[in-house]
């Protein structure tokens, strides 16, 4: 009966242990994500580790850095009736940043490769050199495609914070609402 007992109690510890390692075990790829973006994230960005809740909220208070968000945006949807009312659903950000929306996929048009370029240089005032932490949500390939594509910019100290809002509000620190930085 003991080693009934003692067998389960190992199959319930690998059962809790094996996620958060199985998290940590997802590889980095050489180039962008270019589908599933919701699914489990590298615990790195170029061999550096993401950016822990802590981390990215004493950069926030310090005012060390400048925060992207890369979540998409809703799209309007195409067949809505005449004289339907579209409201876009609010974001609520880590206050301050800048919210580059549909800026995190594989590949991107070239219009949405230059809105990138240009809410980047504004948020940074254009400067490459001043640190910026992307992120999104969990288990979400948009910031880290967005950091890896600042990387190629030429930004040079860029980071990455995988836990996004929901580990920021589970936290209890501030979110805001926000907008998305302003398209042509």
């Amino acid at each position: 009966m003991r080693s009934i007992g003692l067998t389960a109690g190992l199959v319930l510890a690998l059962f809790l242990v094996l996620p958060a390692h199985a998290q940590q075990a997802v590889p980095e790829p050489s180039g962008y994500r270019m589908s599933d973006y919701k699914a489990p994230t590298p615990a790195t960005l170029d061999g550096k580790p993401g950016l822990s809740t802590a981390e990215a909220h004493d950069l926030w208070i310090k005012k060390a850095a400048v925060f992207v968000d890369a979540l998409p945006q809703a799209p309007k949807p195409a067949n809505l009736a005449p004289g339907t009312i579209w409201r876009d659903k609010p974001r609520l950000d880590i206050p301050g940043s800048t919210w580059l929306p549909d800026t995190g996929y594989g590949a991107l048009a070239p219009v949405t490769e230059d809105y990138f370029r240009r809410g980047l240089a504004e948020a940074t005032g254009g400067d490459k050199t001043k640190p910026v932490v992307f992120y999104c949500l969990p288990h979400c390939w948009m910031s880290w495609n967005a950091a890896r594509r600042a990387k190629a910019l030429g930004y040079t100290h860029v980071l990455w914070y995988p836990d996004g809002t929901v580990g920021w509000s589970a936290a209890g620190y501030p979110l805001a609402q926000t907008q998305a930085f302003p398209r042509p």
